[in-house]
C-alpha cells in the first residue's frame, strides 16, 4: 500500500514537527511539494478471495546498503553451495507435496460423490423419487454450505479459484493472507467439499493456489513464532526467491490436477509469470517432473482397489490412445467452425460471468449471513435442475458393446429407466464434472447420445457454469469449461451428421480446446495439457488451429476471464505493454502527494511521527550541509527498515556521524528479513519514549545506497517498462537541472494505472489503446445489413 493513507494538507510543515537548528533553515527545500497534493488513492483497495483487504506493492529489487553488503561478503562458497541445493530441495518437496494434495484431492471427490451417487441410485431403484430428491438436494447443500462456512469464517482469502491473486502476486501484488498455511488448508477441504457437492466447478484452478502456498510456505523460512527455523533458511526471506517458489509451485499445481508436467510450466509461462528466464524454466520443468512421477507411483498403488472409488474415473487417471485417429483436409473447415463458435461462446460466457459476480458481490457485501444465503439458494437451485432435467430424456437400451450390461461402469446411468436401459442426460448429470468429461471424450460412441439430450446439457453446462462462480468457496473454472466445450463440440459433430467424418469424441476434444481457448485466451499451455490429458498427439495440428481461430474471434469481443476477473477485484496489475497516451507524458506529470523525505541523520521523533502520518513504505534520504557540501540523494529506506531501527532503538543522543562498526554489532541482515505474505509490524507496535523522540538515528548503514531512479522528463511509457520488467516497488524522480532539491518525486505501482493518470489527465481518454473489437452497434448493423442482403437475394 505504497501511496495510502497519505494526508490531504497542503502543508508538508504542519505534517512534520519542528526539527533541529541544523535542519530548520532547510525545512522547505526538504518537504518537497509536487504539482498535484492531492493523493493517489487508485486501488489501493482489493477483493482478495471474498472479502476487501489492503493490498501492498512488492520489491524485487536488491536492496544494497551497508549492512547488508558486508552480510554479502562474509558469505563464503559453503553458504553459495548451500543456497543452491536448497533451492533444489525445496523444488523437489514443492513436486511431492502438491503431487499428493491432487491426488488426495481426486481420491476424495471420487469417494464423497461416488457414494452420494450410489446412494441415489439405490433410492431411485426401490422408485422412492422424492426421497432420492431429498437426499440428493440436502446433502448437496450440506457439502456447499460447510466449503462456504469455513472460507467465510476461516480464511476468505481461499474463495474462487485463486488464480487472480497468484497472478497478481507473480506481477508484484501483495495482499494478507492469499499464501498462508490457514489459507492452504481451507483451500483443499473447501475445494473437496464445493467440488462434491454438484456444484459446476473444478477443482483445477484451486491447485494453482494450492500449489503456490505451499511454495510460499517452504519460503517463508519457518516460523519464528514457534521456533521452527533455522539460519539456512533465511536466504529465501525475500520477494525475489519467494516469486521463484510460488511460480514453481503454481505450475506443479496445474501438472498436478491434468497431470500434465509439460502443461504446468507451459501454463505458468504463458499465463501467470510477469518474469521469466530460463534458471526458472528448468527447475520448473524439474518439479512437474517430479509430480508426474509421484502421481503414477500412487495411482499403481491404487490400482489395487484399495482407495474405494477412486480409479474409476478422474481427469488424472485418464487416458485416451486411438491410433485410428484420422482426418482430412475436407475437415478442417468443420474444426475452424468450432473454433469460431468457441470464441464467440467463450467471450459471451466471461461477459455473462463478470455479470453474475459483480451481482453475487453485491450480495456478499452485504456481511456472513448473505454469503451462506446465496450459498444455500444456488444450492438448491442447481440441484432442483440437476435432478428434475432428465426425467426429459428419454430411455435407450444398453450399446451392443456393452453385452447389455451397460449400468456396471461409471459411463451409463439407468437413473428412472428399465432394467438395461440408461438415460443419456442423467449419464452426464450424474457423475462427476471428470467422469462426465471421460464419457464426452470417449471414441467410437457417436450414438451413445440423443441430440436432445446434449443440447439440454450444453445450455445447462453453459448457464450452471456462469451462476457457480461467484460463490463463496474454493473451487475453480477449468473443468467446466472444458465440460461445456466438450458438450458443444458434440453437439456440433451430431448436427453435421454425414457432413463430417470426425469421430464424435475427436470432436469433443476440440469443442474443449476451442471453449478454452475462447474464455482464458491461452493457446501453447492449453494445446499442451489437452494433448497431455488425452495421450493423443495426433490431435496436434488440430487443437493448434482450433485454439488458434478461437481465441482470434473472442479477442474481438471481450478480454479473458482472468484479466476481467482481476479488473473487477481492483488488483492493481501492471500489464507489459505501455499504452499509447502514456507517450505523451513524463514522468512528472503523474507524481501525486506531498513527498517526504529523511536526513542522513534523522531526528527520532520525525521519524514516529511521518510514519503514523502517512502510509508511505518508502523514503528518500538526503545529505545535507555539514554531512556534505550541498544537498545530495544518499538512497531510499523503507519503512520495514525503520521500524527494526526504532524497534532495536539504535538511537543516538546528538545529531553525529555514527560508526559503521556499531550498526554491524546491533544489528545482523537476519534483522531485516521480509516476514510471510500479509504479515508486517506497524508504528503502533512500538514504544518511544518521550526522551527518545529527541534523540537521533544514523539512517546511512541502513539505506540502499542505488535506487532505481530516472530524470524527470523521462516518458511515463519508457518508465513503465522499467518498473516492470526489473520489478520495482519505487521508482525516484531526479530533477534535469541541479539548482534544484535532488529528488522531485517518487513514483509507485498505482501511479501508472490507467486510472489514475487518466483521472489526472481526462482528455487523454480518447487516445488509450483499444482493441478492435465488435461493438454492440456494429454487431447491429452488421445483421441487419446480412438481412437486408438476403431478402433482396430472395
Amino acid at each position: 500500500m505504497d501511496t495510502s493513507n497519505l494526508p490531504h494538507d497542503d502543508s508538508v510543515e504542519e505534517l512534520l514537527p519542528q526539527r533541529s537548528s541544523l535542519t530548520d533553515p532547510l525545512l522547505q527545500q526538504r518537504s518537497i511539494h509536487l504539482s498535484r497534493s492531492s493523493p493517489n488513492n487508485t486501488s489501493q483497495l482489493a477483493i482478495i478471495g471474498s472479502n476487501l483487504c489492503p493490498i501492498e506493492s512488492l520489491d524485487y529489487e536488491l536492496i544494497e546498503n551497508d549492512l547488508l553488503n558486508q552480510n554479502w561478503r562474509s558469505l563464503g562458497k559453503v553458504d553459495k553451495y548451500r543456497y543452491i541445493f536448497l533451492k533444489w530441495t525445496f523444488s523437489l518437496f514443492i513436486g511431492i507435496l502438491v503431487s499428493a494434495v491432487g491426488f488426495f484431492n481426486n481420491l476424495a471427490v471420487e469417494n464423497i460423490a461416488g457414494l452420494k451417487f450410489f446412494s441415489l441410485s439405490k433410492l431411485m431403484d426401490a422408485e422412492r423419487y422424492w426421497m432420492a430428491f431429498g437426499v440428493f438436494t440436502g446433502v448437496n447443500l450440506l457439502l456447499l454450505l460447510s466449503a462456504s462456512a469455513i472460507t467465510t469464517f476461516i480464511s476468505p482469502a481461499a474463495a474462487g479459484s485463486g488464480i487472480p491473486e497468484v497472478k497478481a502476486y507473480l506481477n508484484g501484488v501483495d495482499a494478507p493472507n492469499i499464501l498462508t498455511l490457514k489459507t492452504l488448508f481451507v483451500k483443499i477441504l473447501g475445494t473437496i467439499l464445493s467440488v462434491s457437492s454438484s456444484l459446476h466447478v473444478g477443482k483445477a484452478g484451486p491447485m494453482v493456489h494450492i500449489g503456490a502456498c505451499i511454495a510460499s510456505i517452504f519460503g517463508q523460512g519457518g516460523s519464528q513464532k514457534y521456533h521452527l527455523t533455522c539460519g539456512w533458511l533465511r536466504y529465501f526471506k525475500n520477494d525475489r526467491d519467494r516469486r521463484d517458489l510460488v511460480t514453481i509451485g503454481a505450475g506443479a499445481g496445474i501438472a498436478a490436477a491434468f497431470r500434465a508436467p509439460v502443461g504446468g510450466v507451459l501454463f505458468a509461462l504463458e499465463s501467470l509469470s510477469s518474469w521469466w528466464r530460463s534458471a526458472l524454466l528448468w527447475r520448473s520443468f524439474f518439479t512437474t517432473a517430479v509430480v508426474a512421477v509421484v502421481l503414477r507411483l500412487l495411482i499403481d498403488v491404487c490400482s489395487s482397489g484399495q482407495c474405494g472409488l477412486f480409479g474409476k474415473g478422474g481427469l488424472i487417471m485418464y487416458d485416451v490412445t486411438n491410433d485410428t485417429t484420422t482426418y482430412h483436409l475436407a475437415d478442417l473447415p468443420v474444426v475452424i467452425l468450432l473454433g469460431v463458435i468457441g470464441g464467440v461462446l467463450g467471450s459471451l460466457y466471461n461477459f455473462l460471468m463478470l455479470k453474475v459476480v459483480r451481482i453475487y458481490g453485491y450480495i456478499n457485501e452485504k456481511g456472513r449471513a448473505h454469503k451462506l444465503l446465496l450459498t444455500s439458494v444456488v444450492s438448491i437451485l442447481i440441484s432442483c435442475f440437476l435432478y428434475w432435467l432428465p426425467w426429459i430424456a428419454s430411455c435407450r437400451p444398453c450399446p451392443s458393446t456393452s453385452n447389455g450390461d451397460c449400468l456396471s461402469t461409471n459411463r451409463f446411468r439407468q437413473f428412472q429407466c428399465p432394467k438395461n436401459h440408461y438415460n443419456d442426460l442423467a449419464s452426464l448429470f450424474f457423475n462427476t464434472n471428470d467422469d462426465a468429461i471421460r464419457n464426452l471424450y470417449v471414441t467410437g460412441s457417436n450414438d451413445f447420445y440423443q441430440p436432445i439430450s446434449m443440447l439440454l446439457f450444453f445450455v445447462s453446462s453453459y448457464i450452471l457454469g456462469i451462476l457457480s462462480y461467484g460463490v463463496v468457496a474454493p473451487f475453480g473454472l477449468f473443468v467446466p469449461i472444458i465440460l461445456t466445450g466438450a458438450t458443444y463440440g458434440r453437439l456440433v459433430a451430431i448436427l453435421l451428421g454425414s457432413y463430417t467424418e470426425l469421430d464424435h469424441g475427436l470432436v469433443a476434444i476440440l469443442g474443449s480446446a476451442s471453449f478454452l481457448g475462447g474464455t482464458m485466451r491461452m493457446t501453447v499451455s492449453v494445446c499442451v495439457i489437452i494433448l497431455e490429458l488425452t495421450n493423443n498427439l495426433l490431435l496436434l495440428p488440430l487443437v493448434m488451429l482450433v485454439l488458434l481461430v478461437s481465441k482470434s474471434v473472442a479477442d474481438s469481443f471481450t478480454g479473458n476471464i482472468y484479466d476481467m476477473i482481476l479488473q473487477l477485484k481492483g488488483l492493481p496489475y501492471l500489464e507489459g505493454h505501455a499504452e499509447p497516451y502514456m507517450r505523451q507524458l513524463t514522468v512528472s506529470d503523474v507524481v501525486s502527494g506531498p513527498l517526504h523525505v529523511f536526513n542522513g541523520i534523522e531526528k527520532v521523533g520525525n521519524i514516529v511521527h511521518t510514519l503514523r502520518s502517512t502510509g508511505h513504505h518508502g523514503f528518500p534520504v538526503i545529505d545535507e550541509p555539514p554531512f556534505s557540501s550541498s544537498p545530495v540523494l544518499y538512497g531510499l529506506i523503507l519503512r520495514a527498515h525503520l521500524l527494526v531501527i526504532l524497534k532495536k532503538k539504535a538511537f543516538l543522543p546528538t545529531c553525529s556521524l555514527s560508526a559503521n562498526e556499531s550498526a554491524y554489532k546491533r544489528f545482523v541482515a537476519g534483522d531485516f528479513d521480509k516476514r510471510g505474505s500479509g504479515k508486517h509490524d506497524t508504528i503502533d507496535d512500538i514504544n518511544i519514549t518521550p526522551e527518545e523522540m529527541e534523540m537521533f538515528v544514523d539512517l546511512h548503514p541502513f539505506t540502499n545506497t542505488s535506487p532505481y531512479t530516472v530524470v524527470e522528463t523521462m516518458s511515463l511509457a519508457k518508465a513503465l517498462i522499467l518498473f516492470r520488467e526489473v520489478g520495482l516497488r519505487h521508482m525516484l524522480l531526479v530533477p534535469k537541472s541541479s539548482d534544484r532539491a535532488p529528488v522531485v518525486g517518487i513514483l509507485t505501482r498505482h501511479d501508472f494505472l490507467p486510472e489514475h493518470i487518466l483521472g489526472l489527465h481526462p482528455f487523454l481518454v480518447s487516445s488509450r489503446w483499444k482493441r478492435l473489437r465488435w461493438r454492440r452497434s456494429t454487431v447491429s448493423k452488421c445483421f441487419r445489413s446480412f438481412i437486408m442482403w438476403m431478402a433482396h437475394s430472395s
